[in-house]
């Protein structure tokens, strides 16, 4: 069976869409009947690799400048129409089967116009609504387009419930749900780990608007023995820093870290905390849990499904909520300890192989 792979992010460019893809990929090197073929964006040249004997990457030069971590409205409009043309070649060369798109917009755009059966996993900002910097662009054309595209592809798989709920405001057809997965062979907890006075929070992600630090840093001044890690970059960096400050909270800023160093962070932390705006089914939150770290998050799309027992659910934009929660951990480490374990065993239920098993039924019903 062969598959034509749409991702306009793949490692190292990107982000959770990126890592999931090779995660899920990991896995489709165990199904010898399988052959891939993934058509990317490089951060420099054009460039195609061999990732196993039945996966090749296409990496596209599409001029890639600035935060490889953040894709422009500039890049996604250079990856769309190169892949569009690279595509139509590759197609002329090998009998594809199915197309797998990953985002509605562009990859499942890009998927329809191909013309081959297809389906799309929707990941979040792709689904109308869901991103507010896409607002005028999601009531103009992108509600439009993606019933368009959704309501001709094979299927239509989101990564949460939550996002799902979301999606059938813009489509009342059939939409599946395969949530993320997590490698708990490579994010596992520290097998000792020093125990301080200090609670360490931490959060590994972009540092923008959405995360949530803004409300996040306010919460815990004045809370002692208390210091938080920021794993990431991004554009509120120095705007963060001066709310540090402000707030003589500490703050450690940890800058962009490469994907397999993370864990040695989440290992070294006691709690995660990731207090977003909007979220899909956050690959972070799912790696802390790996690590056996309690979560802190808000009440927001997929990440809210993953507290059950193993931490809190907290108002979005709310520094009290955030605080009140800290306060309960910091008044019992037995809680610390109960939540952590609680996240470990849920965790060890999310492989990615039960995940490209879903993903491989759905390949078998429809080539």
């Amino acid at each position: 069976m062969k598959i034509l792979f749409l991702n306009y992010e793949f490692p190292p460019l990107g982000g959770g869409a990126g890592n999931a893809t090779k995660y899920l990929f990991s896995e489709f090197t165990k199904q010898e009947d399988l052959e891939i073929d993934l058509i990317t964006s490089s951060t420099d040249k054009f460039k195609i690799e061999k990732f196993a004997k039945n996966i090749r990457v296409h990496y596209l030069d599409i001029g890639k400048k600035g935060n490889i971590h953040y894709q422009s409205n500039s890049d996604l409009l250079k990856y769309s129409w190169n892949a569009y043309f690279y595509g139509k070649g590759l197609i002329k060369k090998k009998k594809f089967d199915l197309i797998h798109a990953f985002f509605g917009i562009p990859c499942g755009y890009i998927a329809m116009k191909l013309r081959l059966p297809y389906i799309v996993s929707l990941r979040g900002s792709d689904v109308p609504f869901y991103n507010p910097r896409f607002a005028k662009l999601d009531k103009l054309v992108f509600y439009r387009l993606s019933r368009q595209i959704w309501r001709r592809a094979r299927a239509v798989i989101a990564n949460s419930e939550d996002l799902k709920r979301l999606a059938v405001k813009t489509f009342a057809g059939e939409i599946d749900v395969i949530p993320n997965g997590v490698d708990t062979s490579e994010f596992k907890p520290a097998k000792s780990k020093k125990t301080t006075r200090k609670i360490r929070l931490i959060s590994t992600g972009r540092l923008i608007a959405r995360k949530g630090y803004q409300y996040l840093i306010p919460a815990i001044k004045g809370l002692k023995n208390v210091e938080l890690t920021l794993v990431g970059g991004g554009d509120l960096r120095s705007e963060l820093d001066e709310l540090a400050r402000k707030n003589q909270a500490k703050v450690n800023f940890a800058g962009e870290v490469k994907h397999e160093e993370i864990v040695k962070y989440l290992q070294n932390s006691d709690i995660f905390v990731l207090p977003s705006l909007n979220e899909g089914m956050s690959n972070s939150i799912l790696e802390a849990m790996a690590c056996g770290l309690p979560i802190i998050t808000t009440n927001t799309g997929g990440s809210k499904e993953l507290i059950d027992g193993n931490g809190f659910v907290i108002k979005k934009k709310s520094i009290a909520s955030i605080k009140k929660t800290l306060e309960r951990y910091l008044k019992s480490r037995d809680l610390i300890r109960k939540h952590g374990e609680k996240s470990r065993e849920i965790a060890l239920g999310m492989s990615w192989e039960n995940v490209s098993y879903k993903y491989k039924k759905i390949y078998d019903q429809l080539a």
